[in-house]
């Protein structure tokens, strides 16, 4: 792995089930289970998803017209599997994207099926993920607590 190809966040406790997630630039998001405005982790994820299809679609079709209306409605099921987990499916991204008459609005048109399909199926990092599977762990590195000096 290079060093640019490293990513990573930060999620911190402000109290019982609410976080705020940080990236290194400085940006930061409400995280919480649902009880509030907070964004969930399911909902991330679907963010995640559309998200980045949408930036990938976005600059290759604005490179010939500014659309009019480009908005990206993700949705999926949450449901509890065979084995008694909890997973996401039937994930689905609409597009809704629209240009301005003329030449220039022709092209991106034209251009915007290659971009849904080029994002699905080489350019869009989380959707590959998600679809290709990649393993997870989850480690405990906090230190353990210090022996009682009695």
């Amino acid at each position: 792995m290079t060093e640019d190809s490293f990513r990573s966040v930060e999620i911190e406790r402000t109290s019982l089930g609410n976080y705020v997630v940080r990236n290194s630039r400085g940006g930061s998001v409400s995280l919480g289970a649902g009880e509030d405005a907070s964004f969930t982790p399911v909902e991330l994820l679907l963010a995640a998803i559309g998200g980045c299809t949408a930036v990938d679609v976005d600059h290759i079709t604005s490179r010939r017209a500014e659309p009019t209306k480009f908005a990206v409605a993700v949705t999926g099921d949450k449901v509890r599997d065979e084995a008694g987990g909890n997973r996401m499916r039937n994930l689905r991204v609409e597009f809704t994207v629209t240009f301005p008459e003329g030449a220039d609005g022709d092209q991106a048109r034209e251009a915007l099926p290659r971009s849904l399909q080029q994002s699905h199926d080489r350019l869009c990092t989380v959707s590959r993920t998600v679809e290709l599977g990649t393993p997870v762990s989850i480690v405990d590195t906090a230190e353990p607590p210090a022996p009682d000096p009695r």
